[in-house]
């Protein structure tokens, strides 16, 4: 097996094991609050948002520096730094004696545990050129797997022990998959960087140099803008999918319908398109791909704003399951096609961090449109930004031919 192969599939089995722990114990902040003492239903609510915001909050301000810090010392030391805080703050949790306590963890797990980055970027340098979308891609599925997979594992450790036993198992799961990099990954002195700069202030202009060189790549930075918006989109009108449901007023043998099957259907379409995408992005162009990809995801979300029918309403959401499944590897792609190996890290790190702002602001903002403008409204105007943007580029493109 070629040492580049070898090294993806210990990174995607990585990949996947801690996809499924990190998802373990994402959707139980409420109940561990109340477990702390927490009363109040209001309170509870705003806590859970802050405890699930703080660390893509975090991690987006990070994971640019991490990424251009693993072109200098190696990009597989950057994968096991990200298991391993895992490991220390996510397990801390287990301990956590109230609120703030878990808040300064998340904070903390967010600063210095984004492992997909460092984990694209390990594979990316290594993959030939002809295979570099679909290495994205299917590191994605891992991901994908892991969000179907990982609740359940949760609930059941839950129900069964507790929920100390949940963040022993995600720690442990995360401890695993830093084993499994270590021994299995393989990383030459020519992939990584260029050498330790002498001092600290050295390697932090330099890096804050190589990330402020990609930022000024046109095609690397629509691919930026595009993740943000098309994850915003996704992220504004998730929470607001049940209530869209309600007020289509649908019910089967007297009883309303439930979002679950939306959510499901939607989550079995993206694993099904995300190796699809990855093929076209390394045919066609990992760029030309995501603009695609964006298209797709533009018309899924006014779809939904426009549907009338439960019926209706789930094609759009397999539709918007479909095209968003290419969003996230095409665009660490075009991160992989306009940078130098020197400087793949810090590509990655910004597409990444652009992904964990959107994250961060869109349930948060996303509700209070609603708010403003309806359920519907906010369906329509993440369709009308994404599509909007999408003329932008494509007036922008118009011009340079002509100049």
């Amino acid at each position: 097996m070629a040492p580049w192969k070898r090294t993806f599939i210990a990174v995607w089995a990585a990949n996947l094991i801690t996809s499924i722990g990190m998802q373990a114990f994402l959707p139980f902040f409420a109940s561990h609050l109340e477990q702390l003492g927490m009363r109040e239903r209001d309170e509870v609510a705003l806590w859970s948002g802050l405890l699930f915001g703080a660390a893509p909050f975090s991690a987006a301000l990070a994971s640019p520096l991490w990424g251009a810090l693993g072109d200098r010392f190696g990009r597989r030391l950057m994968v096991l730094r990200a298991m391993l805080a895992i490991t220390v703050f996510v397990g801390a949790m287990a301990f956590a004696r109230d609120q703030w306590d878990l808040l300064w963890l998340r904070i903390a797990q967010g600063l210095f545990s984004g492992f997909l980055a460092p984990s694209l970027t390990l594979v990316s340098v290594q993959a030939p050129a002809h295979a570099q979308s679909r290495a994205t891609a299917w590191l994605n599925t891992s991901m994908v797997i892991g969000a179907i997979c990982g609740p359940a594992l949760g609930e059941l450790l839950r129900l069964e022990l507790s929920l100390e036993a949940v963040y022993a198992t995600v720690a442990t799961l995360a401890g695993i998959s830093a084993l499994l990099v270590l021994l299995l990954a393989h990383e030459t002195p020519a992939e990584s960087a260029t050498g330790a700069p002498p001092t600290l202030r050295s390697v932090l202009s330099d890096s804050f140099g190589d990330i402020a060189q990609l930022r000024a790549n046109p095609a690397l930075r629509a691919a930026v803008v595009l993740s943000f918006w098309i994850q915003f989109g996704l992220g504004a009108t998730n929470p607001l999918l049940e209530l869209h449901v309600r007020d289509l007023e649908v019910l089967i043998d007297g009883l309303p319908v439930s979002t679950s099957a939306l959510f499901s259907t939607m989550a079995v379409a993206n694993l099904l398109a995300t190796p699809w995408w990855g093929a076209v992005g390394d045919r066609s162009g990992a760029y030309r791909a995501l603009v695609g990809s964006a298209v797709g995801c533009t018309l899924a979300l006014a779809a939904q704003a426009l549907a009338t029918s439960y019926e209706a309403l789930l094609l759009a959401r397999i539709v918007f399951g479909a095209a968003i499944a290419g969003s996230g590897p095409l665009a660490f792609g075009v991160a992989a096609q306009e940078s130098s190996l020197a400087q793949r890290g810090g590509a990655m790190g910004l597409v990444f961090g652009a992904r964990c702002w959107s994250v961060a602001l869109s349930s948060m903002l996303g509700g209070a449109a609603a708010s403003v403008v309806g359920v519907r409204g906010v369906f329509l105007a993440n369709a009308l930004i994404l599509g909007g943007y999408l003329w932008v580029l494509r007036r922008g493109a118009r011009v340079r031919e002509l100049g």
